[in-house]
């Protein structure tokens, strides 16, 4: 029984990312498609790496009881895609999550200024900054159009 210790492990290491992607919808849960061509591309580079390892002698496969034994190749085991699925996933969860965090305090950030500017700024009383074509670049030629 201690054979499927490893591969559970990972099935429930990828069933928790799954669980944290379905409740902050980071990846599957927000465009399933680019998600699935980004791990898979992924595990599939990092399945030739290790083949080209294998051939050329650096890897080797370790011993251990607490894997199926079951191989894909020679000294490739079944475990090993489970583990890049899961270091692809993970990399792709935090890819999003830091974007994510990076947009919305830049936004955060945008709307402190305007702000702390719109609203304060002689000649242009009562306007927040809101209006007069403020977009993702950044206040529109207040202060000579630098963001």
């Amino acid at each position: 029984m201690t054979g499927l210790a490893y591969l559970g492990a990972l099935l429930v290491s990828l069933g928790g990312l799954a669980l944290l992607d379905r409740r902050f919808r980071l990846a599957f849960w927000h465009d399933p498609r680019r998600a699935a061509w980004t791990v898979g591309i992924g595990v599939v580079a990092f399945l030739l790496w290790d083949v080209a390892g294998l051939l050329l002698g650096i890897f080797a496969r370790g011993e251990s009881p607490h894997m199926t034994g079951i191989l894909l190749a020679p000294e490739l085991p079944v475990e090993e895609v489970f583990f890049l699925t899961l270091l692809c996933y993970v990399a792709l969860l935090a890819w999003r999550w830091f974007d994510r965090t990076a947009s919305l305090r830049a936004a955060g950030a945008r709307a402190l200024h305007d702000a702390e500017h719109g609203s304060g700024t002689p000649g242009t009383p009562g306007t927040s900054g809101a209006a007069g074509g403020s977009g993702p670049s950044g206040p529109s030629g207040r202060d000579g159009g630098a963001a």
